[in-house]
């Protein structure tokens, strides 16, 4: 099995946290879907190219298949991390791209950027699954 005890809080916790925000995306009306649209362009500018309703689309899909494959025992460590850092590196690009987000030394997050500052935690959980020791 790929599911150590040891990763269990790092998984169980992520993986349900992302697939629940995933889940809550399914039907996004259109102005929130543009919403989101217009600041994941700022870090990944082709999405920009796409129907908002289907980046909504897209976005709830990509964010439960990383959920499932956080909670998903046989799905090895390595693997849910490299989903799992792909999507919080997205996170992060966007964060750094987006210049009300941060304090004029481009780090800090400024009040509107707090919310999404915060997700850097699965920055780290990323980096542990893939880094992590081999199971025995």
């Amino acid at each position: 099995m790929s599911f150590t005890a040891r990763q269990a809080p790092l998984r169980l916790t992520t993986g349900a946290f992302i697939l629940n925000s995933g889940f809550s995306k399914r039907h996004l009306d259109p102005g929130t879907a543009a919403y989101l649209q217009t600041m994941a362009a700022k870090a990944i500018p082709q999405v920009a190219q796409l129907a908002p309703e289907k980046f909504g689309t897209y976005l709830s899909y990509a964010e439960m298949g990383v959920g499932t494959a956080l909670l998903t025992p046989f799905v090895p460590a390595r693997l849910a991390g490299l989903a799992l850092g792909a999507f919080s590196g997205g996170t992060m690009l966007m964060y750094f791209r987006t210049p009300e987000m941060t304090e004029s030394d481009g780090i800090r997050p400024s009040q509107e950027g707090t919310m999404v500052a915060k997700d850097i935690w699965m920055v780290g959980i990323a980096l542990a699954l893939i880094l992590g020791r081999k199971g025995r």
